[in-house]
């Protein structure tokens, strides 16, 4: 079987006339299409920063990720499979085209007329979702701390447990992804490797960071169901800032994004270190959880 393409791009949008949304279109010469942006990872690039990094290089603009949509598949020419990783994004800023050689133009159209425009009918179903969400409120970024070694290996305090070498560099990736995410507000959960989880991304964007103890695991399972209560509650609170990144433990976050999805699989929601999930709403109604 041919070694499929992985690749991972997005439904980049802005606020055009009476602010009705426009999808931005790229055009590239050597195929003389119209399509959204995208372009296949680099080595080890998770799909999220592929992403943002393929919107930037075509469209010159810094796009926000606000939500997971669905993968696109199909056959190249040549037979292999290809599968693409679409986020909604929202467009920060802009600038000039930064891959002149894969696209030569941009067109800011209103959804209806870049289905139209579209080339490749296997991305139209992704602008026909789109049109069909409401606007998009809030977005929390949910994270899990970074790597802390053994808690075997440290013998003071755990909640004074610093973040290893390898968790200094997952810090970076963290500061990395979600510089172009925005946030207007970040919250660390009391152990103080959840604070230098975010520290790198604090610098990064001068925001001030919160620690806030109901997004902290407790002492004993025991506990759990009503510490699960307090960060439900919290991040409702949380989230009415726009945009906000909150890092916590591994115990919380599967049970917290379950009961936040009313999902009974709770395995489903295991996090590494060091990577987490976009959480979005409109007003009240949440519209989805994806990982990033």
């Amino acid at each position: 079987m041919p070694e499929p393409v992985r690749a991972a791009g997005g439904v980049l949008y802005r606020p055009g006339a009476g602010g009705v949304p426009e999808i931005c279109l790229v055009h590239r010469p050597r195929y003389d299409d119209w399509s959204l942006p995208k372009g296949t990872y680099k080595p080890d690039e998770p799909a999220l920063a592929a992403a943002i990094r393929e919107v930037a290089e075509e469209t010159g603009a810094a796009g926000s990720p606000e939500l997971g949509l669905p993968e696109v598949t199909y056959r190249l020419p040549d037979g292999r499979p290809k599968t693409v990783r679409f986020w909604l994004m929202r467009a920060a800023d802009d600038g000039p085209i930064q891959d002149t050689a894969e696209v030569d133009e941009l067109a800011w159209l209103p959804l209806p007329e870049a289905a139209a425009r579209l080339t490749y009918p296997a991305e139209r179903p992704l602008l026909d979702l789109v049109a069909g969400l409401p606007p998009v409120t809030s977005v929390v970024a949910l994270v899990r701390h970074a790597h802390a070694g053994e808690r075997k290996h440290w013998s003071g305090p755990d909640s004074l447990r610093p973040i290893s070498s390898k968790g200094a560099k997952q810090a970076a990736r963290v500061a990395e992804r979600l510089a172009t995410f925005g946030p207007h507000r970040l919250f660390a959960a009391t152990p103080l490797r959840c604070s230098q989880t975010l520290q790198p991304l604090a610098r990064a964007t001068r925001l001030p960071l919160v620690v806030d103890n109901a997004f902290a695991e407790p002492e004993t399972a025991e506990e759990l169901p009503g510490r699960l209560a307090a960060a439900r509650a919290r991040l409702a609170q949380v989230r009415t800032a726009g945009r906000v990144v909150v890092c916590s433990q591994g115990k919380v976050i599967p049970a917290l994004l379950a009961s936040v999805a009313r999902d009974p699989d709770v395995a489903a929601y295991r996090t590494r270190k060091g990577e987490g999930w976009l959480l979005t709403w409109s007003g009240e109604r949440l519209l989805g959880i994806s990982r990033w």
